[in-house]
């Protein structure tokens, strides 16, 4: 019998739930009270229960909480048991919120400007998408489908989430029979596909210092105690004085720029940095390598 990855509760860290369970709210809120009153149609299993919604009126937790019950049964064996973890508190608090949006049945918003209203949903909700990404996490959905293909077939999980999504938008066709719907829904998608992207390259966006400096040790070691990053010393000759130099590299999150470049300008003055965007940095403290 295969033995499944061990679940360690060193790895809980209760920032990557809170980021979800912000996430899931700003989805729910996004779906329920911008998007649903129009009539407009989304991508995902969401966008799925949402068209059952308009043609049956069945409720939209209840769907989302049944069908992801499914993929999570698929995804425990295939997945893993964090993924898992993270995956179950995002579905049960993305039906729990959208639950509780249909219970307030508050008025609806924007009602005299659909598009508006549609893509202000859009962005929110695709936002809330990127804050449960940023942390490795999932609403459920179509995210498991997609990671299982990408785990067996060299697809990128960009082009089949569109193509899924695309299929789920035009099958509103049967339910509205206007073209005019779908044209809206394939809007819907790419604002929100859109503000996914820019959540997660604000977030997760890395940057790289080279730090020249006569006092090194001591701003390697406070980057270490007040930032928690670590460093490389490299050694190098300055041409122009021919002595020696070292030279501090350092990998941070871009949010964490102006806390180096601060701590840097009190200990020396003098120091030159170089600061420069990475595409992708992999480790500890970083993304996790796939």
């Amino acid at each position: 019998m295969k033995q499944l990855p061990e679940f360690s509760l060193k790895r809980f860290y209760w920032k990557d739930y809170l980021n979800i369970a912000l996430g899931t709210f700003m989805y729910a809120l996004g779906v329920t009270q911008f998007i649903m009153p129009h009539h407009f149609v989304m991508g995902g299993l969401t966008g799925v229960a949402v068209l059952l919604n308009y043609a049956f009126g069945l409720p939209v937790s209840v769907l989302v909480l049944a069908m992801n019950g499914v993929l999570l049964l698929i995804a425990f064996r295939v997945l893993g048991v964090e993924f898992l973890v993270k995956t179950v508190v995002g579905v049960a608090l993305l039906s729990a919120f959208i639950a509780m949006f249909e219970n307030f049945q508050w008025p609806p918003i924007m009602m005299e400007e659909p598009l508006m209203a549609g893509l202000i949903g859009a962005i929110v909700a695709g936002a809330g998408v990127g804050l449960i990404m940023s942390v490795n996490g999932s609403s459920g959905g179509t995210d498991i489908i997609v990671l299982i293909i990408n785990k067996y077939r060299n697809i990128t999980p960009g082009r089949t989430m569109l193509f899924v999504d695309l299929v789920i938008v035009s099958s509103s066709f049967l339910i509205f029979g206007s073209v005019e719907t779908i044209v809206f829904g394939i809007i819907i998608i790419a604002v929100m596909a859109t503000s996914v992207d820019w959540v997660l390259n604000g977030i997760r966006q890395s940057v790289q210092f080279l730090i020249f400096s006569t006092h090194h040790e001591e701003i390697a070691t406070q980057i270490n105690l007040q930032l928690h990053r670590g460093c490389t010393v490299l050694d190098g000759v300055g041409w122009y004085s021919q002595k020696p130099q070292k030279v501090l590299l350092v990998m941070a999150k871009r949010t964490e720029s102006n806390s180096i470049f601060r701590l840097v300008k009190q200990i020396d003055g003098n120091a030159f940095i170089s600061q420069s965007n990475v595409v992708g940095v992999y480790g500890q403290g970083f993304d996790r390598m796939k």
